[in-house]
């Protein structure tokens, strides 16, 4: 059996049944883990880096950086660098040393962020017959009573906080891939909008402009994963409206007026054939099916812009596909358009004609509706990377 430092609070505090029963079950941990009956659960943690953990997982036990801030005080009166919480971790700081390494936290702050540190059952209070902090040692020096701060609790944390923490860390990754999608789909919105407004093409502009003021003022900094979700799939659909609209408010010529231009000059009179690098004639149906009818060797020299942005360099066309999905986002094109691109062209043609964009960059106001309209022909059999190619081509000779 364990003996136990007085478990209910001095003075006015109060106790409740379920302070009493945590005590129990730590106690009943503890007895279990000096008993060599605690399983994989050693009840040892770093200190450091247990407070580290917890910092990315405070939102879970309702704590702020302040409650943390008087965590780390705390622990930092603790002599060892790693906690055991197979008996109790009792610290004894004076207010004053306590307000000190708190950064110059106030009594009353103190006693506000104790109590929510208690409530989170991290910490126990042991409190003397008299309210004070302090200890008793024996001839030798060792402690043989304390009375303060118990962090044992924290200790036996470890493994749960560990695990809040990486689920914490996931959460933001998405959150931040979420907001990020977001923030993209407003920009090109808004500079499609814009420039619509600009050049005076036909289309409800001054109702898009409002539809998107109204959702940017539901992704608050402080959205939760699914607001953010429900955000960006509403941006999704605004930017379709926006760009197909803004498709439908061009010519064909201020489309691609020199692709147009070089795909009639290489196309034979046969409409439903496609002339591959090597002279053999496709079926348009079959294109999208094929693969990229270039040599990724001479493509690197027509576009070497994507090279820059290869983490790993460009092997082969997988490394060229994930580049591809790294620069579409950058030029602004939604995961949809992207996905449907690949779904029409194949993923090695998509990939070809994003490097294109990329060095087309200052050329093209819609990149998102520009990869809509080429995936609209490829859809309907009547597109070739060839002339894109051979037109960059000219350019670097």
């Amino acid at each position: 059996m364990i003996e136990r430092p007085g478990t209910t609070p001095f003075g006015g505090g109060k106790m409740s049944a379920r302070l009493f029963k945590r005590q129990i079950d730590v106690t009943e941990r503890q007895q279990a883990l000096q008993g060599g009956e605690g399983g994989n659960e050693t009840g040892r943690a770093d200190k450091w880096r247990l407070l580290r953990a917890l910092t990315e997982a405070k939102s879970h036990y309702g704590l702020n950086d302040r409650a943390i801030a008087l965590l780390d005080a705390l622990a930092s009166f603790a002599a060892e660098r790693e906690l055991d919480g197979a008996k109790p971790i009792i610290v004894f700081p004076s207010n004053r040393e306590l307000s000190l390494r708190a950064r110059g936290m106030s009594p009353a702050t103190i006693r506000r962020h104790v109590a929510a540190l208690v409530e989170a059952g991290l910490i126990f209070r042991r409190d003397s017959a008299n309210g004070k902090r302090y200890c008793r040692r024996g001839d030798h020096g060792a402690v043989e009573e304390a009375f303060g701060f118990d962090l044992s609790p924290l200790a036996l944390k470890a493994d749960e906080i560990f695990d809040l923490a990486e689920q914490a860390r996931e959460v933001e990754k998405l959150q931040r891939s979420l907001r990020t999608e977001i923030t993209l789909h407003q920009r090109d919105i808004a500079k499609i909008v814009e420039i619509a407004l600009e050049e005076g093409r036909v289309g409800d502009w001054l109702d898009f402009s409002a539809q998107l003021a109204t959702i940017r003022s539901k992704a608050a900094r402080k959205a939760d994963t699914e607001l953010l979700r429900q955000t960006r799939t509403e941006l999704n659909l605004l930017r379709s409206k926006v760009e197909n609209t803004y498709l439908k408010a061009l010519s064909e010529e201020e489309m691609s007026a020199n692709d147009s231009q070089i795909e009639r000059h290489n196309q034979n009179s046969n409409t439903d054939k496609i002339i591959e690098s090597n002279g053999n004639e496709i079926e348009k149906s079959e294109a999208p099916q094929r693969k990229a009818m270039v040599s990724l060797a001479r493509l690197q020299k027509i576009c070497p812009q994507i090279l820059d942005y290869a983490r790993e360099g460009v092997r082969g066309w997988s490394d060229l596909i994930k580049t591809a999905d790294l620069v579409r986002s950058m030029l602004g094109v939604s995961p949809d358009a992207w996905r449907k691109a690949r779904a029409a062209m194949g993923e090695e043609a998509a990939a070809v004609v994003i490097a294109v964009m990329l060095e087309r960059a200052e050329e093209i106001k819609s990149p998102g509706g520009y990869l809509r309209n080429l995936t609209a022909k490829a859809e309907a059999g009547a597109f070739s990377i060839l002339p894109m190619l051979q037109a960059l081509e000219r350019k670097v000779k």
